[in-house]
C-alpha cells in the first residue's frame, strides 16, 4: 500500500495500522530532505510555501544547540572586525571567497530567504525581527558580544538596551547553571556602565539545581508567571530594563514576554544560555508541530539507511520498531550537517560523506586537519571540509559530475565555509535551502525561471 506525503494523517498512526494490516509502507512523494537542523527545516519550509510536496526525514539535529538568532555573517576570515553591514560583506566574500556558498547565491536571494523565514516563523507565532541594514550587536550566553542579523522579539530589548546603555539588571537564579548574572556584567560593565545583577529564586522550584527548559515550561502557567513578576519587580530597583536567560515559555514564548512585561511594568529580555538551550528547543518544536498542519510529512527520529537513485528519482530506506520504510522522492535535498549532526565522519585515514560516499573536499592528511595554534586567526583546515555542488546546488561526483540530478544539498555540509568563525551559521543554512528547494521547483516543472514567492496560507 502506498500514501501520499500529503496525508495529514499523523506519520506514527500510519505506521500502525499498516503494520496491523501486514503491507509495506511506501510513502511519495515530490521532494525528500534529509536532516532536520537549520537546513532542514528552512528547506520544508520554502518547498510547503510553494505546495511542493515533502518529506522531512532525520534524527532531531543541531538545532537544539542554536541560540535562537540568525545569524547572516558577522565576521570574514583572518579578520579580528566585527561585520556592521552584512550586505557590505556578502559583496567582499565573493571578492575574496568565490567557492563560499553565500558567494553563489545571488545577494538579494539571500535577503527574500531570511526574510521569508522569518516570516514564516512570525507567522506561526514566534516573532523574529526582519533583516535590516545592518547586523544587531546581541549578546552571548557568557556576555561577549556577536553580530546577528535577526533575533526574537524575546531578545529584542538588549540590543537596544545595551545601545542606549539603559539602566538594566541581569537576572540569574539559585541552582541555574550555563549562566551567570556576574559573569555578564564582568564582561559588559566597561561597555554598559548601568548594568547590576541580581540572583533569585524561581517560584516553585525545590533547592537544588534547576533547569532552562523545566522553568520555561512552568512559566506556561499563569500563576508561575504571576509569583516571578513580584520577585522581578523587587529585583528591578530604580532599572527599567531586566535581562533574563532565556526561560521565556517553550510553545509561547511572545505570550509569556508580554505578559510579564504587563505584570512587572518593566521591559524585559532573554539571553541564550550554554547550548542545549531554550530557544533551540522552542525553535524546533514550534516547526514540529507547525509544519505537519501545512502538510509536510515527518519521520522524526529516524536516520536514512540507503539512499538509491534511478531516471525517476529516488528511493530511501529506512526502518522504526513496526519494520521498514521506503520512500519514493522525484527529488532529494541532502541537509545532513557536519560532524555534529553526523553528515560527516571522521575517521583514521580521513573525512568521509556517509550517506551516499561523495567525495568531501579536505586536508590531504589528518596532519593537516588543525593549525598549531588553536586560536590561530587563520582558522582550521578541517573547519572548511564539506562536499562540492554545480551551480545548481547539485552535489558532485568523483568524476567531477553531479552524482544525479535528483540530488541536490543544502546546510553546512557544504564545503568552503568556517560557519562558526564566520558567524554565518543561519545563514548559510536558510540560504543554500532557498536556493536548493528553487532548484528542485525547477527541476520539477522544468522550468527555468527564478523561485516565485510563497503562496498564500
Amino acid at each position: 500500500m502506498r500514501w501520499k506525503a500529503t496525508d495529514d494523517r499523523r506519520v506514527s498512526t500510519i505506521h500502525l495500522e499498516l503494520h496491523m494490516r501486514g503491507q509495506p509502507r511506501d510513502l511519495t512523494t515530490q521532494l525528500a530532505v534529509i536532516g532536520s537542523g537549520m537546513a532542514g527545516f528552512a528547506a520544508s519550509i520554502f518547498a510547503v510555501n510553494r505546495n511542493i510536496t515533502t518529506t522531512l526525514v532525520g534524527n532531531a539535529g543541531a538545532l537544539a544547540y542554536t541560540t535562537g538568532y540568525l545569524d547572516l555573517l558577522g565576521r570574514l576570515d583572518g579578520s579580528p572586525a566585527a561585520i556592521t553591514d552584512p550586505w557590505q560583506a556578502l559583496e567582499n566574500l565573493r571578492e575574496t571567497q568565490t567557492r563560499h556558498p553565500l558567494s553563489r547565491i545571488a545577494i538579494t536571494d539571500i535577503r527574500r530567504s531570511i526574510d521569508e523565514f522569518a516570516a514564516f516563523l512570525g507567522e506561526a507565532g514566534m516573532t523574529y525581527s526582519r533583516p535590516g541594514k545592518h547586523n544587531i550587536t546581541a549578546l552571548t550566553p557568557i556576555g561577549t558580544l556577536k553580530q546577528t542579523c535577526c533575533v526574537p522579539a524575546t531578545m529584542a530589548a538588549g540590543p537596544r538596551a545595551l545601545a542606549a546603555r539603559t539602566p538594566c539588571v541581569i537576572v540569574d537564579f539559585e541552582g541555574l547553571k550555563g549562566f551567570s548574572g556576574r559573569q555578564v556584567l564582568a564582561n559588559l560593565m566597561e561597555r554598559w556602565p548601568g548594568l547590576t545583577t541580581q540572583r533569585i529564586v524561581f517560584p516553585g522550584m525545590a533547592p537544588g539545581e534547576v533547569y532552562p527548559e523545566v522553568m520555561a515550561r512552568a512559566l506556561e502557567v499563569p500563576a508561575t508567571r504571576e509569583k516571578l513578576a513580584a520577585t522581578l519587580k523587587s529585583a528591578a530597583g530604580q532599572a527599567k530594563v531586566i535581562g533574563l536567560p532565556a526561560i521565556l515559555g517553550m510553545h509561547c514564548p511572545d505570550q509569556v514576554h508580554s505578559e510579564l512585561e504587563r505584570l512587572t511594568g518593566l521591559e524585559i529580555f532573554e539571553i541564550p544560555t550554554m547550548p542545549p538551550s531554550v530557544p533551540g528547543l522552542r525553535l524546533r518544536e514550534l516547526l514540529e508541530q507547525v509544519l505537519p498542519k501545512k502538510g509536510l510529512a515527518m519521520i522524526p527520529q529516524h536516520k536514512v539507511t540507503a539512499l538509491t537513485f534511478d531516471e525517476d528519482g529516488a528511493t530511501l530506506a529506512l526502518s522504526d520498531s513496526f519494520g521498514p520504510i521506503r520512500i519514493h522522492a522525484q527529488t532529494v535535498i541532502l541537509a545532513t550537517g557536519r560532524f555534529l549532526s553526523g553528515g560527516l565522519e571522521a575517521h583514521p585515514d580521513g573525512i568521509s560523506e556517509h550517506l551516499l560516499n561523495l567525495p568531501v573536499t579536505q586536508p590531504a592528511g589528518r596532519a593537516g586537519w588543525y593549525r598549531d595554534r588553536y586560536t590561530d586567526i587563520r582558522g582550521h583546515p578541517i573547519h572548511r571540509t564539506g562536499i562540492e555542488v554545480d551551480a545548481a546546488f547539485r552535489p558532485l561526483g568523483s568524476d567531477g559530475q553531479p552524482y544525479h540530478l535528483h540530488l541536490f544539498a543544502a546546510g553546512v555540509i557544504l564545503a568552503h565555509q568556517d560557519w562558526i568563525r564566520s558567524r554565518s551559521g543561519a545563514g548559510i543554512a536558510i540560504a543554500t535551502a532557498y536556493k536548493a528547494v528553487a532548484e528542485v521547483e525547477r527541476h520539477l516543472t522544468g522550468q527555468k525561471t527564478q523561485l516565485r514567492q510563497p503562496t498564500k496560507s
